[in-house]
């Protein structure tokens, strides 16, 4: 009884054709993809951290190659809108001890098709700090690269829905 349960229940779950967002979002870039990040006068070291994870992801999220602009398939055009941090705790004498640290991206994208758009996405990343203190450069960085990985995310899972 508890095998044909099983084997039941497998069986629902294949034949349901769920496909990961990956799959998708693949779909429509193809497999060499071009990456550009356009650098951010006010902050060039984030463009580089951003540019670090955006690289990341492609080859992580979408497993696909980054490939230089004549031999790609897609483009991918990425700036970065804006970089904020907002104070969400404070400790019993008033002073910050935790911060939301939001990533704004703007990605023009060109898929394997031709088919351009525009997406903008967000990422966010709660981190805390020592009582009286200020952020340090390793958590500023920290901070914007895991928001900026989120915000990679959103723009797949956005991009996907497209594919759909």
């Amino acid at each position: 009884m508890k095998t044909l349960f099983l084997t039941l229940i497998s069986f629902i779950f294949i034949s349901c054709g769920y496909k990961p967002t990956m799959y998708y979002s693949k779909d429509i870039l193809g497999d060499k993809i071009f990456v550009e990040v356009q650098t951010s006068l006010e902050d060039p070291e984030n463009t580089v951290l951003i540019r670090d994870a955006i690289n990341e992801a492609v080859i992580m999220k979408f497993r696909s190659r980054i490939v230089a602009k004549k031999d790609a398939r897609s483009i991918l055009s990425m700036k970065l809108k804006r970089v904020s941090f907002l104070p969400i705790q404070y400790d019993k004498n008033g002073y910050v001890i935790a911060y939301k640290t939001y990533v704004d991206l703007l990605t023009k994208y060109r898929d394997k098709n031709g088919q351009g758009g525009e997406i903008l996405s967000r990422g966010d990343y709660d981190f805390a700090i020592e009582s009286n203190s200020v952020i340090s450069d390793t958590k500023r960085f920290e901070a914007i690269k895991n928001a900026s990985y989120k915000a990679v995310d959103e723009f797949i899972s956005k991009l996907s829905i497209k594919g759909i």
